[in-house]
């Protein structure tokens, strides 16, 4: 059900009414076959991107959408309601945008940045290796000077949108030095020596097609390189912050779906002559998880509202990326349950939301690792967000 929200502008609230429209159109009627078939949802995405959903966060002026975090992600969050998938790509794919848009120079920005975001192209983010996932300093593709160009060798692992994408944004190791030897380059999808593997057998968001890439002999132009030489881990971590507040929308998104799901169906069954929602122990369990969800979409705006102010907020996408994630997880879990055998059967949606929650806890940096980023940043004795109030703007609340 369309939950009431605090949006900062009319502009905002119109922009949420047509990602429902969208979403229960054009996504929520394809989700189950496209994920039991296990077939990429292309045609989705370019739904999205020529209705400027895919360049939400990104400047007017290269053709983006101009709107704060704190709506971007209520918008990713209403996808996720109904196709997590999607939901999914679509942080992926601003993620894909990040070093360009913010470290490209401005001649490179505005000779690529519009045609990534004029919504006809979908991008894919290189970072992880299969033996360094969580310690991406420990890559060892490589990305060799050739003349005015770089030559890429490697493999890069657990690409989402591998084998789809129309461009890849590529980290590779220019030089030994462990935490200033990375660079990052944007890699078009047609460039010779770029392949992908067959797509991962995974256990949830299957639409979602996710491959290791090969780099064999890649060559790209030395204009391609984004940002200087070395720099490419700094701008990854950077854009990880970004991308962990996309996977924690997701996440609430999933949740919401998954806790009307479950809401609904414990409106009409019946036990013992009574619909199951007048048992107190299903009823409290709802509460519970309509509490969890609310918690975690706090969590996740916060933090996108210190974003959008400019301050810090690293150690706030960790905990958000952790809450929203782990209440995903124990959300889905609990709709199952009570949907009973039901729910452990395809002929419900909520087995499917149960799969795909748990990745959740994985991608974007592991919620063991969150922990750390959190915990190191509690240890340097910096200030909590508390010493850090934001002004709140007066707001309107829109269904």
């Amino acid at each position: 059900m369309p939950v009431s929200r605090l949006l900062p502008t009319e502009e905002a609230a119109d922009l949420l009414a047509l990602t429902r429209e969208i979403a229960e159109r054009h996504l929520a009627p394809r989700a189950a076959e496209h994920e039991a078939a296990e077939r990429f949802p292309r045609e989705a995405f370019r739904t999205l991107g020529r209705s400027g959903l895919l360049a939400l966060p990104y400047p007017v002026e290269y053709g983006g959408g101009g709107q704060p975090y704190e709506v971007y992600l209520q918008v990713i969050e209403e996808i996720a309601a109904r196709w997590a998938s999607v939901a999914v790509g679509m942080s992926v794919h601003a993620l894909s945008c990040f070093p360009l848009a913010t470290h490209g120079t401005d001649v490179q920005r505005e000779r690529m940045l519009p045609q990534l975001l004029a919504g006809d192209l979908l991008g894919a983010y290189c970072l992880s290796e299969a033996h360094a996932g969580s310690d991406p300093a420990a890559m060892t593709s490589r990305a060799r000077r050739d003349g005015d160009a770089y030559v890429l060798r490697g493999a890069k692992a657990w690409t989402t949108h591998g084998g789809h994408a129309d461009f890849y944004t590529v980290m590779a190791r220019t030089s030994d030095d462990r935490a200033r030897g990375v660079s990052c380059f944007l890699v078009p999808a047609d460039t010779p020596g770029l392949e992908a593997d067959p797509p991962e057998r995974k256990m949830g968001l299957t639409g979602s097609a996710t491959a290791t890439m090969r780099l064999d002999g890649v060559r790209v132009p030395d204009d391609r390189l984004i940002g200087q030489e070395g720099q490419g881990l700094a701008i990854a971590l950077e854009g990880l912050d970004a991308g962990r507040l996309g996977i924690a929308a997701v996440a609430v998104g999933l949740a919401q779906g998954a806790l009307d799901d479950a809401l609904t169906y414990a409106q009409q069954r019946e036990t013992f002559g009574r619909k199951i929602i007048d048992h107190q122990a299903i009823a409290f369990l709802l509460a519970d998880m309509e509490a969890a969800v609310t918690s975690a979409r706090a969590t996740v705006l916060a933090a996108a509202r210190r974003k959008d102010a400019g301050l810090p907020y690293s150690r706030q996408a960790s905990i958000a990326k952790l809450v929203a994630t782990d209440a995903a997880m124990r959300i889905t879990t609990e709709a199952v349950q009570i949907f009973g055998g039901a729910g452990y059967t395809r002929d419900f949606p909520v087995e499917r939301y149960m799969r795909e929650a748990k990745v959740m806890q994985i991608f974007e940096g592991t919620n063991q690792i969150q922990r750390m980023v959190i915990s190191r940043d509690l240890a340097r004795g910096k200030p909590g967000p508390a010493t850090h109030v934001l002004p709140v703007a007066p707001t309107k609340v829109h269904p």
